[in-house]
């Protein structure tokens, strides 16, 4: 296996003990769902760990998505993975995450402001462009609902809570028009012919994703949706793609895997994170 899979494995892991372990008084003093939610910041400092590996050790490949008009490709290719490994040592020690939480809504709408939206002319019929946009637009969403939380302002809350569940229900839709593309975050990859039920997962998820999305508009079912769906979603990554993962983990798919792997992690902490509330509950 390569550097990078090593690497991006080794952040990841580090960052789910180490979460785990000092989330224990935080998660004994949450009650009812607020115990699955309290998970959302531990799930997100793990996949921003194997993305900042991953900025470490494939830099000079991922330096080609840096604009071409930005100067420095490869020293922005660094910078932010010192940012995404910033943002989930803070998640994962609970320090700072005022300002953490502030810097990864910039840094993923910087990312849809710069790289995604100035292609909209060129690939506005291509459907991945829009599952790629509203992803990143959803990720710092749930960063504005914790930020909201953390800073206790209930505006940011309502509106990232909202922004979420629109694309929740857009995925959603993805799920039942495409059910033979991997759930989750419906990319390009097709669900491998040695998974049974593919269609069917799909439809499952597609469903989970539709309901909870519409029930995060109401504020007595925002929380219940939020982690229900969220909870969903890990046992997605943990019996979907780490399978697929294992599979793949010595041939030259690993670091895909890997990235799906953290894709949809980071999907479902962001669900977590977008049942958080003004009230704190979780802290």
């Amino acid at each position: 296996m390569s550097v990078e899979v090593w690497a991006m494995m080794a952040a990841g892991v580090a960052a789910l003990i180490v979460g785990i372990v000092l989330l224990g008084a935080r998660f004994r003093a949450a009650a009812g769902v607020g115990k699955i939610l309290v998970l959302g910041p531990v799930f997100e400092a793990v996949a921003l760990g194997m993305f900042a590996a991953e900025h470490f050790t494939a830099s000079r490949e991922l330096m080609g998505i840096v604009p071409k008009w930005l100067p420095g490709p490869l020293f922005w290719t660094y910078f932010f993975g010192v940012a995404l490994a910033a943002a989930a040592i803070s998640l994962v020690v609970w320090r700072g995450v005022r300002w953490s939480s502030v810097g990864l809504v910039l840094f993923f709408w910087i990312i849809v402001l710069v790289v995604d939206l100035p292609g909209l002319s060129k690939e506005m019929h291509d459907r991945f462009f829009w599952i790629l946009t509203v992803r990143e637009t959803c990720f710092g969403a749930a960063a504005l609902v914790l930020a909201g939380s953390v800073w206790g302002r209930a505006v940011l809350v309502r509106v990232g809570r909202v922004i979420v569940g629109v694309v929740m229900v857009f995925y959603a839709i993805e799920h039942f028009l495409h059910p033979r593309n991997v759930p989750g975050v419906p990319l390009e990859k097709m669900t491998p012919g040695w998974i049974p039920g593919a269609v069917a997962i799909a439809w499952i998820v597609g469903l989970v994703l539709l309901v909870c999305g519409v029930g995060m508009f109401a504020r007595r079912t925002a929380r219940v949706a939020t982690a229900f769906a969220g909870a969903v979603l890990v046992l997605l990554v943990v019996f979907f793609y780490v399978p697929i993962l294992l599979g793949e983990m010595h041939t030259k798919l690993a670091v895909e895997g890997l990235n799906y792997v953290g894709d949809t992690l980071l999907f479902a902490a962001t669900v977590l994170l977008a049942g958080w509330g003004v009230a704190g509950e979780e802290r």
